[in-house]
């Protein structure tokens, strides 16, 4: 796959139409870590030939997201490189030189098709019982283009500049055959191709010219990109081959798509809205509809395991080990290792990963997050105090505002009183049994975790109640539902008088 002599050049060539969807950075993963495996060079390219669909700030999110993602270029429209501009925008005059190529050698030509003129022809098409429209071998005699009009009246069109395309003239009866560094052979014949467009009446490629050319030019020795591009795969060698640089066309690899999670279907922006996770790396507000998307940083993911989810959404490492750093999945990854079936999204899988990470952290990094939250709160709080939070907590959170929402009660006492806890645990004699249980707790010395737990067992023997008889009210009071940590380490933590004073106000509250 890799000649000796070979310097490896892929690149990742997003579109600003949107957000990078997560399938998106899967792809640009996989080219980096395939890049860095062979010590090669990855190229981030900015595909914005389509000003129709363009996004503002999109391009903007692309990169920050990749930044966020640890996934650093050589070459890219930041830091430049030797084959800038990285903007396919600025770059359209390299372009016209290439559709002139093969306007004169016969492999491309003009077509001056307006959009209601191709529209009566698939309506003709449809109502004829013909099957879908393409404009092909079969169409382009009878459709207005340089191949069908004579040669003045093709001259009076450019005279007069009429608004026209360029399309690739597709050969017939020919077979393309190409090797898939995924799929392996793969074998499509020209009669299921149709008379692409390459350069657009705005005086702009189209993606099917601009990649080849571009690739052909930055020395791009390996195309790695998602599977929707396989159909276009054969009109891209043909490129290849009407510009003579068959001897030097990259190998390619169409990776496998990313499932909806129950496996029917590719995973879209919808699908995370409507089954509650984010399907984009980081926050998105649409400068349109104003609608915001979730992203994974936003939602409380470490980007290590983003990535570590990502790398085995496809790629088997071939051993049951799950958790990779970046320079492992560096080290270990294949192509070959990519399946051809696609692979479905688990967001509960997705959320263990980030459990591990969150649990790989140490009490002090975990602390300065809590810290940022209390931050938010404008809450106090001693770095000592924090750190032992974290330790009683740190086990329950899989993401980072959880560790939050399973430690608020250490910084604020409750202020009303979960219902549903109360009906099931809450008993006529609650009330006097927790009063009679503060009333010794105020003159209890011991006051500590070890001291608490014989403490509580030994006045849950004498009024011959179950521990949970006074645990359960106890942690409604101070707590406000049935969450946390041991009874016993919540009060030993909070201290007697706030532990008290919680159970003071509790009482008052629920009689």
């Amino acid at each position: 796959m890799i000649m000796p002599s070979e310097t490896v050049r892929v690149r990742f060539a997003p579109s600003p139409t949107g957000p990078l969807h997560l399938g998106g950075v899967r792809t640009a993963l996989y080219n980096y870590l395939f890049a860095r495996k062979h010590k090669g060079s990855f190229i981030l390219r900015i595909e914005d030939t389509d000003q129709t669909r363009f996004v503002p700030g999109a391009e903007e999110y692309i990169l920050k997201s990749l930044q966020w993602c640890g996934l650093e270029f050589d070459e890219d429209v930041l830091r430049g490189g030797p084959y800038q501009p990285y903007r396919q925008s600025e770059r359209s005059t390299i372009y016209r030189e290439y559709i002139q190529l093969l306007i004169e050698h016969g492999h491309a030509y003009y077509a001056f098709d307006t959009p209601a003129e191709l529209e009566a022809a698939r309506n003709r098409m449809h109502a004829s019982g013909s099957g879908e429209f393409q404009y092909n071998y079969k169409t382009r005699g009878q459709l207005c283009n340089s191949l069908s009009i004579s040669p003045e009246v093709f001259r009076e069109k450019m005279d007069r500049g009429e608004p026209h395309v360029v399309r690739i003239l597709i050969p017939e009866n020919e077979v393309v055959l190409f090797h898939d560094l995924i799929r392996g052979e793969v074998k499509v014949h020209t009669e299921n191709l149709d008379d692409k467009v390459l350069f657009k009446s705005d005086g702009l490629p189209t993606y099917h010219l601009a990649n080849v050319v571009d690739d052909y030019l930055m020395k791009i020795t390996h195309v790695i990109r998602g599977e929707e591009w396989l159909p276009s795969a054969p009109l891209h060698l043909l490129l290849y081959r009407f510009l003579g640089w068959e001897e030097v066309m990259p190998k390619f690899a169409h990776l496998p798509l990313i499932l909806k999670p129950d496996g029917n279907g590719k995973l879209s922006k919808r699908d995370g809205d409507r089954l509650g996770f984010p399907v984009f790396p980081l926050e998105w507000k649409d400068p349109g509809s104003g609608e915001i998307y979730h992203g994974y940083r936003e939602d409380g993911y470490f980007p290590e395991a983003f990535i570590n989810m990502l790398a085995l959404l496809g790629w088997n490492p071939g051993t049951e080990q799950e958790l990779f750093s970046l320079q492992d999945l560096v080290e270990l990854f294949s192509i070959e290792r990519v399946g051809k079936s696609g692979s479905k999204f688990d967001p509960e899988k997705a959320k263990w990963f980030n459990h591990q990470y969150l649990h790989k952290k140490t009490d002090e990094e975990l602390a300065g997050y809590l810290q940022m939250e209390l931050n938010k709160r404008d809450l106090k709080a001693t770095s000592g105090y924090i750190g032992q939070v974290v330790q009683l907590i740190r086990e329950r959170a899989s993401l980072i505002p959880e560790l939050w929402s399973n430690a608020w009660f250490f910084f604020l006492a409750p202020d009303h009183y979960d219902e549903q806890v109360k009906n099931k645990i809450w008993q006529t004699s609650s009330s006097q049994l927790i009063a009679e249980f503060a009333e010794e707790v105020r003159t209890f010395s011991d006051f500590n975790n070890d001291g608490l737990h014989m403490m509580i067992y030994e006045f849950a023997s004498r009024k011959q109640v179950k521990m949970g008889q006074l645990l359960n009210p106890l942690r409604l009071l101070v707590v406000g539902s049935n969450q946390g940590p041991g009874m016993m380490e919540i009060a030993a933590l909070l201290g007697k008088d706030e532990f008290l004073s919680r159970i003071e106000r509790g009482l008052e509250k629920l009689k």
